[in-house]
């Protein structure tokens, strides 16, 4: 009778290791599931939306300045074109441009997108937003303008931030471009074409320098500039899928023209 006893306690026990390990199998594979899930969600679904968004804005923009400018036109009763690109005025010595936008950011609203943002050899072409929020700018796939930097066309620094990954990642491939690559930005009054130049591949998220008015770094002194220019700076964050650290592209005004 006691190694009856003792046979039917193994038993039990056994049988209590198994649903033990049958249900902590079960926990894993639902929380395998709903982490695939949340990758998918992320890698996925968020730059489809993001980039669906972004397009659709940018068709937005392009429809609203081709209707000024057919409004403009019938109210002039022109049927000229603008100025060539080769009467614009030169850029030696010249510290605004007539057309550039209003140096007031605070006139215009939060997340506003007012420029497009084109780089052929990334086949990119993404809205330029006020501010560079998360969740009202970069998440929905904009490139955003940090505020109190230049405008485009301005003298001084036009400084830019995108996301690497996920939210349709604009920036993920900046670190491709070459000096020489050009960097296109249309506003609804003018056309600014920036060279790209120089390129920082990793700095500190906290080195300010890279958007300065003159962008210099200031934990990598000979990444930047010493005198004034148009300058444009697109940062993103590296390496990929981290924010430690940040990449900077920087680009010189090489010319503008009226739409």
């Amino acid at each position: 009778m006691g190694s009856r006893i003792v046979h039917h306690g193994v038993r039990r026990r056994r049988e209590r290791r198994r649903r033990v390990l049958w249900s902590g199998g079960e926990l894993l594979v639902t929380v395998g599931v709903v982490l695939l899930l949340l990758v998918v969600h992320q890698l996925w679904w968020t730059n489809r939306e993001a980039r669906e968004g972004a397009q659709r804005k940018v068709e937005a923009l392009e429809r609203q300045w081709g209707q000024e400018e057919a409004g403009a036109d019938s109210s002039t009763g022109s049927d000229t074109a603008g100025p060539s690109p080769s009467s614009s005025p030169s850029l030696a010595g010249r510290r605004t441009h007539a057309t550039a936008p209003t140096t007031a950011t605070e006139s215009r609203d939060r997340s506003q997108a007012y420029a497009i943002l084109t780089v052929p050899r990334l086949n990119l072409r993404v809205p330029v937003a006020e501010g560079v929020g998360k969740q009202v700018v970069l998440n929905k796939g904009y490139v955003g303008h940090y505020p109190g930097t230049q405008q485009p066309g301005q003298a001084g620094n036009f400084a830019l931030a995108g996301h690497r990954n996920t939210h349709g990642e604009p920036f993920r491939y900046i670190n491709r471009l070459a000096p020489k690559d050009t960097i296109r930005v249309e506003t609804a009054t003018a056309v600014y074409t920036y060279a790209v130049d120089r390129t920082l591949r990793q700095t500190s998220s906290r080195d300010s320098g890279v958007i300065r008015r003159i962008p210099r770094s200031t934990l990598h002194p000979s990444y930047g500039y010493a005198t004034p220019g148009y300058f444009i700076t697109l940062t993103t964050c590296t390496p990929e899928y981290t924010s430690r650290y940040r990449l900077v592209v920087w680009g010189k005004l090489v010319s503008m023209r009226p739409r």
